[in-house]
Parts: structure tokens; C-alpha cells; sequence
């Protein structure tokens, strides 16, 4: 099969374009024959070593967590799914090797869903990881309707679905973004505000008494900023920033989940939930889609275009 390789830890110019073995498939696991597969910033961390403290890493590696596809092959044991099935996944195992950034994945089937017919492979490939992150995110802060939200970041890829979560869940949403994303936000139901300096006046004046709950998915030192507006000071969650546990608040790294993932199907399949797509890329060109990513700049997902 066709795929993305690395060969040791580096930037994503020394990314190959090559061959190797069509994947082994387990007793719990489905082959996918990959459509798309989302870009994520974390891939790019991954290629950099960034999580070699925490994760075990064994070269070739094929970077990407994300998939969108149709089933191949079942393993010895899987009742869920049928060969033909359309699926989605964020196929994140305890180390990295097998990734999706290939013509083929072998998934465990807990990763997966069933792909949403409103998405496009595109969407469906972006959405698992970003929007398994907003959904946990939402959920560790307890956020319910009619309370009022301040997620950061609300126009990058991860924010904008945490936005059209929250309101599909009937909360308020403030969300931060540049000026030049705020009509962006709107539409998806958002009161947007400008980040920077004034910050806290700015919420204070859309929210006189105080916010419900907050998402961090920027880390640049907004946890203080957002506690101080918060009625309760634990309701904060952040992707991104590591001392949010010590001043009270939740560190999530996001789980693969099923459940959570039919949650999110579920949305989209209801007209509640779309994917923003700001780059979509061939699979040879992995390492051009990775230095987006790097930019930070993106309205919405970045993903490849595998078949």
C-alpha cells in the first residue's frame, strides 16, 4: 500500500511517499480502505518527538490518528460492522507506528463509528479527533442548557465544532477569534469577540454576571483571565495548558470513544453539527499539510485526501 513514512524523528520535509505491507488486521480490528484522513496538530508534534516522554514510537512510522473509509476486512471477532460499511475513526493506539495517513488502517473497532451520511469523506475524516476533543472538553466542564460559555479559539478547527456542540446542546457561546473571523463565528451561532488585551472587559460586557463555564483551546495564559469571570472557578477545561490542573481547573487530552463518537455522528446526521474544511490535500503532499497545521492560522480542518 501506498503511504506516508517516517524513518526517524524530524520536520515534515523528510516525510517519504512510499510503499509497505498491507497492515495485519486483529481479532478486534477492521482493515479500512481510507478515503480521507484528518490532519491534526499533534501529528506534526509526533514527527517532532514532542511526545516521546509519554508514547513509544518504532520507526517506519506513519503519522495521523484520523480516518474516514470503507471496511475491507473483519477480524475474528467483530459483530459491529460488515464489510462495505462506511466508517470514521480516531484510531489513536498506547504507541505510535500505525497510523492513517495510508491507503490502508487496521482499526480497533472501539476507535470507530459509523461515518455520518450529512459529512463528506473529507468532513468525515477531519471530525474525530478535533471533535471528539470539543465534545470531552464540554463534557468536563458539565456545560448544560442555558448556561454561557467561553471557549478560545473558537474559529480554529477544534473551537468551531466546540461552538456548534454547545449550541446544539442550547448554551450561550462567546467565543474568541481575530476580527476577520467573526462573521464565521456568527453563523455558527456564536457571539464572537476579539482576543488580546481587554479580554476580560470585553466578556464582562456581553456577560455582566459572570460566565458558567470556559474552554481553553489556545494555552496562551487565558486560564487566570477566564477564572476570574467564572462563577465557578473549576469549570474550566484546557487542551493546552498544563497548569490548569493546579489552579483548579481540568487537563483533558482526548479519548477514543464510540459512544462519544455516534454522539457526534449523531449531531451531524441531525443538521446540527458540520465540519469546517480549510485545506484539503492529496496524500503524497502530507508534509505541505503539516506545515499549515504549523502555521496555527486555519479556519477549520486541514485533511488529506487519501482515495
Amino acid at each position: 500500500m501506498k503511504a506516508i513514512i517516517a524513518n526517524a524523528y524530524g520536520e515534515p520535509d523528510a516525510l517519504e511517499f512510499g510503499e509497505l505491507p498491507t497492515p495485519k488486521v486483529g481479532p478486534d480490528q477492521v482493515l479500512i480502505e481510507v478515503r480521507a484522513a484528518g490532519v491534526n496538530p499533534v501529528d506534526w508534534k509526533v514527527l517532532a518527538g514532542y511526545l516521546d516522554p509519554m508514547m513509544y514510537a518504532y520507526f517506519p512510522l506513519i503519522p495521523g490518528w484520523d480516518v474516514a473509509g470503507v471496511i475491507t476486512q473483519l477480524g475474528l471477532d467483530v459483530p459491529e460492522y460488515q464489510v462495505g460499511d462506511e466508517v470514521m475513526g480516531y484510531v489513536r493506539r498506547d504507541e505510535v507506528q500505525h497510523g492513517t495517513y495510508a491507503e490502508l488502517v487496521a482499526a480497533p473497532v472501539r476507535t470507530l463509528a459509523r461515518k455520518p451520511a450529512a459529512l463528506s469523506w473529507q468532513q468525515a475524516g477531519a471530525l474525530p479527533l478535533a471533535g471528539l476533543t470539543a465534545y470531552q472538553v464540554l463534557n468536563r466542564v458539565g456545560l448544560s442548557s442555558g448556561e454561557t460559555v467561553l471557549i478560545h479559539a473558537a474559529s480554529g478547527g477544534v473551537g468551531s465544532l466546540a461552538v456548534q456542540i454547545a449550541v446544539a446542546r442550547g448554551a450561550r457561546v462567546i467565543g474568541t477569534a481575530s476580527e476577520r473571523n467573526h462573521d464565521f463565528l456568527r453563523s455558527l451561532g456564536a457571539e464572537p469577540i476579539t482576543y488580546g488585551d481587554g479580554l476580560a472587559d470585553r466578556v464582562r460586557a456581553l456577560a455582566p454576571e459572570g460566565i458558567d463555564a470556559a474552554a481553553d483551546f489556545v494555552g496562551s495564559g487565558v486560564i487566570e483571565l477566564s477564572q476570574d469571570l467564572l462563577r465557578d472557578r473549576s469549570r474550566i477545561a484546557s487542551i493546552a495548558d498544563g497548569s490548569v490542573g493546579e489552579k483548579g481547573g481540568h487537563q483533558v487530552w482526548v479519548r477514543p470513544s464510540a459512544v462519544d463518537l455516534t454522539a457526534l455522528a449523531e449531531l451531524a446526521d441531525a443538521g446540527k453539527l458540520t465540519v469546517p474544511i480549510d485545506t484539503a490535500l492529496p496524500l503524497a503532499q502530507a508534509a505541505e499539510a503539516l506545515e499549515v497545521s504549523k502555521k496555527g492560522r486555519s479556519r477549520g480542518k486541514i485533511v488529506l485526501e487519501v482515495s
